[in-house]
């Protein structure tokens, strides 16, 4: 429930900016993570979190507060995300090439990872306020924020994209939902149906090992560090047999924003061995965390001046005792985890 918000809108419609980042500032990170659900990317949320701030700055004589002002939030702030996708035209239709694309298989299946696609740092979500899903939700909070859902909801068209957010993550009920997407409650249920079946068949396959509606993972326990400690180990020493044995036999590797997927042992035992740990590559290991799932910073030595720089970023994707995907994303993702680009020899 809201605390009392009255003064500080009288004192905000009346030009008063303090007040209005006082009004505001409890809901910006979680407006943040409602704009790369449905954007998929954190630099496009970020620009759609101010845009939301802009606009309810200059349209704040317009609340009636007939609801929350969290609710008119969440209302500007979606309708924002779709007036980007609308635009879609900063968004890469393909990447270039991979400077190690002549070492690499074709791939085994058809990737549909988009290549927008970025890691969301669990240090954003740490300060998240306690906002608890309303009783309509229908995904748990760490699967909602996982690397294979909002890769899902990337295959929606975005005003499924929308409704089935507002209402399945954030609890919405299908009347409120239908006003703040402007249309009506059979519309909203006719996209939801369809947006819940695209996204259920999509974890089904992501390699999450969870299913469809399978039970959560539970995340950053004992046995997850264990599993990522002996990954890491495995990597440092260039041990291609230990990690290997790490992952299951239908491992999916995907490389966002080269559209490349890859499935299976004998795929990734390919590219481990020709990429990753060809000779002459030794890396260094930062562990970090995105997504709710472990993720690994990886650098590569200079030979010139000694110094590692920033190669990649990994997100895991685990069951209880084995890996099950594997998502690297270039060092542009870095800055965003607090990460150095280079590290001292």
């Amino acid at each position: 429930m809201e605390t009392d918000t009255t003064d500080l809108i009288t004192r905000a419609r009346a030009g008063d900016d303090i007040a209005f980042r006082d009004l505001v500032q409890g809901h910006s990170r979680e407006l943040q993570v409602h704009c790369y659900r449905i954007l998929g990317s954190l630099q496009d949320a970020e620009d759609a979190l101010q845009e939301t701030l802009v606009s309810a700055w200059s349209n704040l004589g317009e609340f009636g507060q007939r609801s929350s002002l969290r609710t008119w939030l969440y209302k500007i702030a979606t309708n924002r995300c779709l007036s980007m996708l609308r635009a879609d035209s900063r968004r890469p239709r393909a990447a270039p090439p991979l400077p190690e694309a002549a070492a690499l298989p074709e791939p085994t299946v058809a990737a549909d990872t988009p290549p927008w696609l970025e890691p969301y740092p669990d240090v954003l979500l740490d300060h998240l306020a306690d906002q608890r899903p309303g009783p309509e939700a229908r995904y748990e909070t760490t699967e909602a924020i996982s690397l294979a859902f909002v890769t899902a909801l990337q295959l929606l068209p975005p005003r499924q994209r929308a409704a089935l957010v507002l209402r399945d993550i954030l609890g919405y009920r299908a009347a409120e939902v239908a006003d703040m997407l402007g249309t009506t409650g059979e519309s909203v249920s006719s996209a939801l149906k369809r947006a819940r079946a695209t996204v259920d068949s999509r974890l089904a396959d992501s390699g999450d090992g969870t299913g469809a509606r399978g039970p959560a993972r539970r995340p950053d326990t004992a046995a997850e560090h264990r599993l990522v400690a002996r990954f890491t180990d495995a990597l440092e020493r260039a041990d291609l047999d230990a990690l290997i044995d790490l992952l299951v036999t239908d491992v999916r590797l995907a490389m966002p924003p080269a559209m490349l997927e890859y499935r299976g042992i004998a795929s990734a035992r390919h590219i481990l061995a020709t990429v990753s740990f060809r000779p002459g590559r030794a890396y260094r290991v930062i562990p970090t965390r995105a997504n709710r799932q472990p993720a690994l910073a990886l650098y590569l030595p200079d030979p010139h001046t000694g110094l590692h720089h920033a190669y990649c970023l990994l997100v895991l994707t685990l069951t209880a005792d084995a890996i099950t995907a594997i998502t690297s994303f270039s060092t542009t993702s870095i800055p965003h985890f607090a990460l150095p680009r280079t590290l001292p020899a």
